[in-house]
């Protein structure tokens, strides 16, 4: 996910989409741990996405 995707959308969005990447993460932290997950570095993007929603979320409430 590239920032400028994320930059456009509402607050109330950012929101939405950073609750359902924490879902996911917390699903691929499970499946790592039990060795189903084909591929690792999928938590290392989840972790990055949030964060970059988390950026925009602080922008735009800062404005």
């Amino acid at each position: 996910m590239k920032f400028n995707e994320v930059k456009d959308l509402s607050v109330t969005e950012l929101k939405k989409k950073r609750a359902t990447l924490s879902e996911e993460l917390f699903q691929a932290r499970i499946k790592n741990s039990i060795g189903q997950l084909s591929n690792p570095l999928e938590i290392r993007d989840l972790r990055r996405s949030i964060a970059k929603i988390n950026t925009a979320i602080v922008k735009k409430v800062a404005r």
